[in-house]
Order: structure tokens, then C-alpha cells, then sequence
């Protein structure tokens, strides 16, 4: 198939755009720079140069694709300075990402995947407080309310994403595998509370289940291991051959800031995948571990 990933040239996207071209897919990656990141396999890819939030990806441009994968979901990271936080939000994911979708059904493109969020799903009691999550579930129900018979919708919604794609720094993990390593002057611990993990091979994997036999209009929620902060974090330092053994403090971690804890710290969230969906989507369990131990290898 020809596959378009709207936002191909960042990690989650870069993934699974490597993922569907090892598949045999001919797949063309889309960023708001002029290229596919250097030193990376990104770049034996094809690349379109556009930014969603700003209407580039008009029903012209994305005719002749079969399949879209959208990974290009705004979070607080890409809140432009200056701009007021929940308006940035609402353009970008109420208003710009539902207008891409109605811009592929024009366009003739078959199936698409959104992918999206696990809160909303996994711990919908914190939608009404949060804006940025509001926006999340926003993106996530406008996406699929532009399917219709011969443009099929479906989200994948996922949790803490971990894992690299070869050649791609990452201004997350990088210093993680420093700090465990000892190079960054941070006391040794980890923040109370939880939560659910996923690796990126995980996830490429349930976003290809997802374009190949996802039920049209439906959201997963996806996901792999629930653990502690702790638990977590202690993975970096025993993929690094550390000896330290993490304590969990009520504490805030400058690598993990309260404000990334939308539950709050101290607080969990924690659920078990659907296993027929998983089943479906064909993706793997247990993978965080192999996941980190990449990581660690990558930037260590």
C-alpha cells in the first residue's frame, strides 16, 4: 500500500513509518522541516514537506495515497511560545486534526489511523479538569466522526511511550540513560505513582493491526505492563549495569515533572488491555524491558 505518516519524522511516527516499509509499504513521511532527519533510515523514505495546524495537507497533496497514519497529535510540548496554552490546543486538535481527516476522505484515501491518547480511555475521570486531555479525546472522536463508507477511521490510543529509532536523539531518553549512568547531578529516585507503558515496537505493530483489520470507527485503548515510577526508572539503571536500587519519594524528579503526571503524583493508572483487541491488533506483550535496554545502548 501507499502509506502517508503525518508526523513520520518524529519518534512515535519515524517508527512506524520503518515499521510499514520493513512490511514492503511504500511510505512517504510528512514534517514541518525541510527533511527527514539526517543519519537516520527515515531518509530512504519519501518526505512531504507540511504542518497540519496550519491547512498545508489539502485534498490534492494527499490523493493517491491508500492508508494515513496521523502521529502528529499536538501535546504541551508543541504549544508555541507566546500562545495561550488551551487556544493552541483547540486549534490544534479540536479544529486542524479533524479538518485532515475530512481533507483525506476528499482525497480518496481508504483507511486511516489516528493516533491518540490513553487517557481519556484509561482514566476518564481526569478529562474534565484537564484541558489538554479535553483536547486529546477531542482529536480523538473528531478524527473518527470523518468516516464514511470507503474511508475508514480508526484511533489507537496509547499509553507512556518507550523506545528510540536508530539515529533519532531524544531530549526524553537521552538523559535518562545519562542520569542512571551517573552524569547528571540528580539524586537517585523516582516520583510515587504509576502507570501504564508501552514500547514503540508495540505500538507500530497495533497501528499496523489497526490499518489491516480495525473495525471502522473503533478506539483502542492499547498498552503493555503497569508499573511504579520505580519500577520504571530502575530499568534505565540496571540497563546500564548501575548497582543503584531506586527509592520511590513523594518528590517531584526534574526528568519526570509533575506536570507530565496528569493523575498526579502519587496517583496510578493502571488497566489491562482488551486481549481480543490485542489479538487483533497483533502486537506484542512484555516488551518495555527490550525496549529500555535499546535505549541504553543507543545513548549510553
Amino acid at each position: 500500500m501507499k502509506v502517508l505518516v503525518v508526523g513520520g519524522t518524529g519518534a512515535l511516527g519515524g517508527h512506524a513509518a520503518l515499521h510499514l516499509a520493513a512490511q514492503g509499504h511504500d511510505v512517504t513521511i510528512t514534517g514541518r522541516g525541510t527533511g527527514a532527519p539526517e543519519g537516520t533510515l527515515l531518509t530512504t523514505l519519501g518526505f512531504m514537506q507540511g504542518d497540519y495546524v496550519a491547512g498545508d495537507f489539502t485534498p490534492d497533496r494527499l490523493e493517491g495515497f491508500d492508508w494515513v497514519v496521523f502521529a502528529a497529535g499536538n501535546d504541551p510540548r508543541h504549544v508555541p511560545q507566546g500562545e495561550d496554552f488551551g487556544a493552541w490546543l483547540h486549534k490544534a486538535n479540536h479544529v486542524a486534526l479533524p479538518a485532515f481527516f475530512a481533507a483525506a476522505r476528499e482525497a480518496g484515501v481508504a483507511r486511516a489511523v489516528q493516533l491518540g491518547s490513553f487517557y481519556p480511555q484509561a482514566a476518564p475521570e481526569l478529562v474534565a479538569g484537564n484541558v489538554y486531555i479535553q483536547s486529546r479525546l477531542a482529536a480523538c472522536e473528531g478524527a473518527r466522526a470523518e468516516g464514511a463508507p470507503g474511508f475508514d477511521v480508526v484511533s489507537v490510543n496509547a499509553p507512556f511511550m518507550v523506545g528510540t529509532v536508530p539515529g533519532l536523539p531524544s531530549a526524553i531518553f537521552g538523559p535518562y540513560v545519562q542520569w542512571a549512568k551517573g552524569n547528571i547531578p540528580i539524586p537517585f529516585f523516582a516520583p510515587t505513582g504509576g502507570t501504564n507503558f508501552m514500547s514503540f515496537r508495540s505500538l507500530s505493530e497495533a497501528i499496523e493491526g489497526a490499518l489491516l483489520r480495525g473495525e471502522p470507527g473503533a478506539a483502542y485503548l492499547v498498552g503493555d505492563e503497569n508499573l511504579t515510577f520505580q519500577q520504571y526508572f530502575q530499568l534505565f539503571f540496571d540497563a546500564v549495569g548501575s548497582d543503584v536500587v531506586l527509592e520511590a519519594r513523594d518528590e517531584e524528579l526534574p526528568l519526570l515533572p509533575d506536570i507530565a503526571i496528569p493523575q498526579g503524583r502519587g496517583n496510578t493508572i493502571s488497566y489491562e488491555p482488551d486481549a481480543g483487541e490485542t489479538a487483533l491488533l497483533g502486537y506484542r506483550r512484555g516488551d518495555v524491558a527490550a525496549a529500555v535496554a535499546e535505549i541504553a545502548k543507543q545513548f549510553g
